[in-house]
């Protein structure tokens, strides 16, 4: 296939060992997860033409790594592709509840179960060798084999596995929010476009035929001039421990150092690692980021400002938890952001979960609750005219009367670009500047102040300090 042909692997990164990373605990779980792997997949092979036209030399090898609250439901969307075989999947966590859903069980065990039931039933005779599971990424990315790969992780991983797989030639599907600092973007998009890697960002929003058309009218001019962005965020649907908190014992089946990977040494909590981590600043930025990272990516669509930024940023609302707690991100919050064109952006906490309405001086169109309104109600029946801007569509047949599975077509995307070498919905670029107006939000709202933005140099101007949080530092074992 194309994409092997034109791999070429760096991998080991330089500093990154697996002597080096390894230890006792780490290895007492991968022999626990081999085991578990091959006595899963036995007796199973599947033959070849079980998969017909997607004949294995066409198919997509995909390994994926992380498979929590969103992981596993994203390796659940690439085995639907009958192109796509997923290889090998990793979590350092062999397997707990403590996701979004306090009572599901997640992590690599019920991952690889899922896979290995998926191809035995696809399969009408002969063996399946089964799908390779581990707790260490660098041993997916280090496969000839795999073509791409699907990071599912905390945000403080992004970057260090995305540079990392595309100096080993895999393309890269990596969830939202792209990054945890505007360096880290930075980096990824150096890496990804020296290695001529695809990559496309996770957010599967903009894949919606909803929210796709409420853009094309803000863009085309259907409410005038565009004037206001308004987003919203949920507030936080987790609460951690509070001042005086105590570390835990790490559980038995769970990679904690590997876990914490770049991020600065902390003493282990079960509050701090699984769902909870985008509640603490060392991984995440709050709900700013995560669900920020969906309704900024949306207004940046709309606004026709997805490569560039604004050029003022200011905090204006923040409550934060008290000192000493284990959550560190923002409890409640409200900035706005000036672009060059004078639109401004304003993106407070408001439940339920996001919404974004683009006001114009003729009128307004909003998308929350997965549904579109407008203003005048008539807008929301326009048929774009032949010469109208259209923005790309993952699934030409989806409608603002049924979108479909939008996030499928999201994923069906990337791999239609791994094949084509095109650009995807979300490239990196696009993606890095989306999660940046998200951090610069969290920047305005620490320093509480109005900032001025370069968006070319990406720097602050005149305000060192702000400056100084574009960025934080890598436990050197992990500098990628």
């Amino acid at each position: 296939m194309l994409n092997r042909l034109q791999r070429q692997s760096h991998f080991p990164a330089k500093g990154l060992s697996k002597q080096k990373a390894s230890s006792n605990t780490r290895r007492e779980f991968l022999k626990t997860v081999t085991t578990t792997a091959v006595v899963s997949s036995m007796p199973l092979i599947v033959p070849r033409s079980v998969f017909g036209a997607n004949a294995p030399s066409n198919r997509i090898n995909v390994g994926v790594i992380g498979l929590g609250t969103r992981g596993l439901p994203d390796m659940k969307l690439f085995l639907e592709n009958k192109d796509v075989q997923v290889r090998a999947i990793c979590d350092v966590n062999r397997a707990s509840n403590g996701y979004r859903d306090e009572t599901t069980v997640m992590g690599l065990t019920p991952a690889l179960k899922v896979a290995n039931e998926h191809y035995a039933a696809r399969q009408r005779s002969g063996t399946y060798q089964g799908v390779d599971a581990t707790g260490d990424f660098r041993e997916i990315i280090g496969r000839d084999d795999i073509d791409a790969v699907a990071i599912v992780t905390p945000d403080h991983w992004h970057a260090v596995m995305t540079i990392m797989a595309a100096k080993a030639g895999k393309d890269i599907f990596c969830q939202k929010p792209l990054t945890l600092t505007i360096q880290d973007g930075q980096e990824m998009i150096r890496a990804v476009r020296k290695q001529q890697r695809i990559l496309q960002t996770g957010s599967q929003w903009r894949s919606n035929a909803r929210v796709r058309f409420a853009c094309e009218l803000v863009r085309n001019g259907y409410i005038g001039q565009l004037k206001t962005i308004r987003t919203t965020i949920a507030l936080n649907n987790k609460q951690g421990p509070g001042p005086g908190w105590q570390p835990m014992p790490v559980p038995e089946g769970f990679d904690y150092p590997m876990w914490l990977g770049p991020a600065p040494q902390a003493s282990y909590h079960k509050d701090r690692c699984i769902y909870k981590y985008r509640f603490l600043l060392d991984y995440s930025g709050g709900q700013i980021t995560n669900i920020g990272g969906h309704a900024i990516d949306i207004a940046q669509l709309g606004n026709n400002t997805e490569r560039t930024g604004p050029i003022e940023v200011e905090g204006m609302e923040a409550t934060w938890p008290p000192r000493g707690s284990l959550f560190t991100t923002a409890l409640t919050s409200k900035f706005r952001a000036l672009y060059a064109n004078g639109v401004e952006l304003i993106c407070e906490s408001i439940p339920p979960y996001f919404s974004i309405r683009f006001e114009g001086t003729e009128g307004w169109v909003e998308f929350a609750n997965r549904e579109l309104k407008t203003s005048p109600e008539s807008l929301a029946s326009v048929e774009l005219k032949p010469d109208d801007f259209r923005l790309p569509a993952p699934n030409p047949t989806r409608t603002i009367a049924n979108p479909g599975h939008f996030y499928a077509d999201h994923i069906r995307n990337f791999l239609d670009c791994v094949k084509s070498r095109e650009e995807p919905i979300e490239p990196v670029e696009v993606g890095h500047r989306s999660a940046s107006i998200c951090h610069l939000g969290n920047i305005a709202l620490k320093r509480m102040k109005r900032l001025e933005w370069d968006p070319q140099a990406e720097r602050f101007v005149g305000d060192e300090t702000a400056n100084s949080m574009l960025s934080r530092p890598r436990r050197t074992d992990w500098n990628a």
